[in-house]
């Protein structure tokens, strides 16, 4: 069994256990039809470990705070869903050009207050930022939450995220790739 496939039943196992906020049950996997159409929409595929993720544990409802998004259509909870919110958030960049939103950056789970952990498609592993529109400039707003999605699901199981109590005051880095990747110029 690989690492890959042993994280994916460590997941599984504490999402049949676990809810994140205002999910009642865990949803079924999303088909592999859903997620085509997912990815077919955004024009880039998901990280083979995020597909795996929807695929075999759920359409969303698991995770760290309010668990991940569901892929196209919003949670029980009123989350929006993951595709829905990309092309949102897409959107508003084209509006404020003053705030990019990277291509190919997908918002997988929403901590409040406008925050979002997401999922860098164009990485190799799954980079996982956090987006905290909080900040006082675009550049100042995405930092780096770990450097593949296996470590940020590992550090949710283990309980070592910066968003445990215990970590209160934990600093993330800032994403030194925003500018390149929004040609935002630097910000830093």
């Amino acid at each position: 069994m690989t690492e890959n496939e042993q994280l994916l039943d460590r997941v599984a196992e504490r999402a049949r256990t676990t809810r994140p906020w205002g999910w009642p049950s865990l949803p079924r996997p999303a088909s592999e039809a859903a997620l085509a159409r997912a990815e077919e929409s955004l024009g880039f595929s998901l990280p083979p470990l995020l597909a795996a993720l929807y695929l075999r544990t759920g359409d969303g409802g698991f995770g760290p705070e309010y668990g991940l998004l569901p892929l196209l259509d919003s949670s029980p909870a009123g989350e929006p869903a993951a595709v829905p919110q990309y092309f949102a958030n897409r959107e508003s960049a084209r509006t404020d050009p003053t705030w990019p939103w990277p291509e190919g950056v997908l918002p997988i789970s929403h901590w409040g207050c406008g925050m979002y952990a997401c999922v860098d498609c164009h990485t190799p592993h799954g980079t996982v930022l956090l987006y905290d529109p909080n900040a006082d400039e675009a550049g100042h707003a995405w930092y780096l939450d770990a450097p593949g999605l296996a470590q940020w699901l590992q550090a949710w199981l283990d309980g070592t995220g910066w968003y445990e109590e215990h970590n209160d005051g934990a600093e993330l880095a800032l994403w030194e790739d925003f500018p390149i990747r929004t040609a935002a110029g630097p910000t830093l």
